[in-house]
């Protein structure tokens, strides 16, 4: 069985795109689409643009989001996924891959969702922090022990957990960690503390629009972020996504469980090669490609 999986913010690059736009008409179709759609030319930033402009919440969500899909279309016949995922913002790519939502719907959201988190940011200062090298309990329990907001945002390979929380909390938490015995912990060059309670008021938002949106019957199972589990109801998929911004992103238990269920190969489809090493953590000897 192919799984497919498409990336998260962090992935984008100056330039991203530039050679689907000049090389596919179908491509550029789609690209002029999603500036009509967003208000303002978002090739323009993704072609040309500086890399702080591409860091733009604003933009970098849905730069990543347009640089998977329409990689994924310009495949033609050899994108016929039996099973797909994605890494927090990267499962609206794989709802798009699946069909359960259509382009436009699902850039519209892409965009909603990226001001929501932005708002979310400026409101509460906060941060993450990635820590290397203990078991996921080890971090979960260190984090409930801490008096401020911190929790375990993404698990991503076994031994590489990313908290987030409050600065306070992350300070805290980050302490405590590597007290454990953590490898190391890094605080990451983030906005804000994604995929954690602090980011509720995004949630809020988010839900409206997704609540409002049509989404039809996938071709495959997704793998969504909030269980890591496979869904194929549109409903439950729906309820998920509206989770995925206050939980956390279970990437391992999503890797471990599609290669459970038969994936023989995996293809990581947008910008940057980051799921296909951590697909590689999980298991060493699974076949990956990559396209970006």
């Amino acid at each position: 069985m192919k799984a497919f999986v498409f990336p998260g913010q962090g992935a984008q690059f100056p330039g991203m795109g530039k050679d689907l736009y000049d090389n596919y008409p179908e491509a550029k179709q789609k690209f002029e689409k999603a500036n009509e759609i967003l208000g303002f030319r978002i090739t323009d930033i993704m072609f040309d643009g500086t890399p702080e402009e591409l860091k733009q919440t604003k933009v970098t969500q849905p730069a990543i989001f347009l640089h998977s899909v329409i990689r994924a279309l310009v495949m033609g016949e050899a994108f016929a996924p039996d099973m797909v995922a994605g890494h927090s913002l990267g499962e609206f790519s794989a709802l798009v891959a699946n069909k359960s939502l259509s382009f436009e719907d699902a850039l519209v959201l892409v965009s909603k969702r990226a001001l929501a988190m932005q708002k979310a940011c400026e409101a509460e200062e906060s941060t993450m922090a990635a820590i290397l090298g203990l078991d996921d309990a080890v971090v979960e329990a260190k984090c409930a022990e801490i008096d401020e907001v911190v929790i375990p945002a993404n698990y991503n390979s076994p031994g590489q957990v990313v908290i987030s929380g409050s600065k306070a909390g992350i300070e805290k938490a980050m302490a405590a960690l590597t007290e454990a015995g953590a490898k190391r912990a890094l605080p990451l060059a983030v906005g804000g503390a994604f995929h954690s309670p602090i980011m509720e008021p995004a949630r809020e938002e988010l839900a409206k629009a997704i609540k409002e949106t049509n989404f039809a019957q996938p071709i495959c199972p997704i793998y969504q972020n909030v269980d890591g589990k496979a869904h194929s109801n549109p409903n439950e998929i729906k309820e998920n996504l509206i989770a995925q911004l206050t939980s956390p992103v279970r990437w391992t238990q999503i890797m471990k469980n599609m290669i459970a269920d038969g994936a023989l190969h995996f293809t990581e489809i947008g910008p940057g090669k980051v799921l296909a090493g951590l697909i590689k953590k999980v298991d060493r000897k699974m076949p990956v490609e990559n396209f970006s």
